[in-house]
């Protein structure tokens, strides 16, 4: 079994900063290898990781499958596998389904243009605080029909949360973890409670039938939760190195004022340097995958940073390519398990994208920005930035 820890440290400094080279080398070297830090097979390839993603049989996301427990805090929609998910995620995905998308991006724009001339006499400021975060708690928060926390609180919560997915690589994490997921718990709580506003939580509710088991209410529960978390966490993560690569391309900002490049160019920021870096599943049955032996009980992790620059299912897979179509890329995952909150993700960076080329000031860098020391999430810390005259 060949051990290569050596070579890819999620965690290492240099991997945060610019973790492709690295990963091409495996790609062609090593396609699937094991990683002993985080116990598992690691895939480079994109044909790998989606037929993972596809086989829900043969690579199971519930542990139960192959002999594990879950918290009940943690028993959501992202957790069960088809046919046992159809139901729960059904529910959300019609819900979603019958809200005003277009609506939600119109407020989402009215808030980035709020905070752009707020910004614009202000000097340099942080990107992600400044914006990736307000932007993407109102998004969601709207889409949910909910009043948006406190910007900075929920943040910190969020970011316990979403550091706690690294527990397998620094343990340390998953008990702070713990807390920050009953805390948000008992604010989903309140809104199931409380919350009269429309939105995807009122239909959510409504459609779930009275007599209900306290089991499928503890999941639409959990899934609320997750939704909520899970689509701030995506969004701003997507949000900060959309602002990033935008920085890094000049002219690419100008040419998605081409309302046809806007809706692909948007899909590509998220291709190019996406949120999400990858996704945990267990071997059922021992398989074989790129040459390799794979044992039942075995962790696999298709690397959805390595398969979006995979040159054998992206030409100029290196390159940002605004009108690449079609664009089927890992960023948010794929099929049943992927992030529900894609859609009005999508919609925050098209709103991002048309406020800074509205807006008469130029958005440039205004230092290096620092990574958040996280593997699952590929986010900024900090990201500087200054609009200038």
């Amino acid at each position: 079994m060949p051990y290569v820890t050596d070579r890819y440290d999620p965690l290492d400094v240099e991997i945060l900063r610019d973790p492709y080279p690295v990963l091409a080398d495996l790609r062609v070297r090593e396609p699937v290898f094991w990683h002993e830090g985080m116990g598992s097979w690691a895939l480079t390839r994109y044909a790998d990781s989606v037929r993972v993603l596809r086989d829900h049989e043969t690579f199971a996301r519930d542990p139960r499958r192959t002999g594990g427990t879950v918290p009940e805090p943690s028993l959501s929609v992202q957790t069960l596998d088809p046919p046992q998910q159809n139901r729960v995620r059904s529910l959300f995905m019609s819900a979603l389904r019958g809200q005003d998308l277009p609506t939600v991006e119109d407020r989402a724009g009215i808030l980035v243009r709020e905070r752009l001339e707020q910004l614009a006499s202000a000097g340099a400021f942080d990107a992600v605080a400044e914006i990736a975060v307000p932007l993407s708690v109102a998004v969601v928060a709207d889409l949910l029909g909910v009043e948006a926390p406190p910007y900075g609180e929920f943040a910190e919560v969020s970011d316990a949360i979403m550091r706690s997915m690294d527990g397998g690589l620094d343990p340390a994490l998953v008990e702070p973890g713990r807390i920050a997921r009953q805390q948000l718990s008992n604010l989903v709580d309140s809104w199931f409670a409380a919350s009269t506003r429309p939105g995807l939580l009122a239909r959510v509710r409504q459609a779930v039938a009275p007599d209900a088991d306290a089991l499928t209410r503890l999941y639409v529960k959990n899934t609320a939760r997750v939704m909520f978390q899970g689509g701030y966490s995506t969004m701003a993560a997507a949000v900060g190195n959309a602002v990033h690569t935008l920085l890094a391309h000049p002219g690419a900002l100008e040419q998605m004022k081409d309302s046809a490049l806007l809706a692909t160019g948007v899909d590509e920021l998220v291709r190019f340097d996406g949120p999400v870096q990858g996704t945990t599943r267990t071997a059922v049955r021992a398989c074989r995958i790129g040459g390799v032996d794979i044992e039942a009980g075995q962790k696999v992790v298709p690397l959805f940073a390595a398969a979006n620059r995979d040159p054998a299912a992206f030409a100029r897979a290196d390159e940002l390519v605004l009108d690449r179509s079609p664009n089927r890329h890992l960023g948010y995952g794929w099929g049943p398990h992927s992030c529900i909150g894609t859609t009005v993700a999508q919609a925050g960076l098209r709103a991002l994208v048309a406020a800074l080329n509205d807006h008469p000031s130029q958005l440039a860098a205004a230092g290096d920005g620092v990574r958040r020391r996280t593997a699952t999430m590929r986010a900024f810390e900090t990201l500087p930035a200054v609009l200038l005259p």
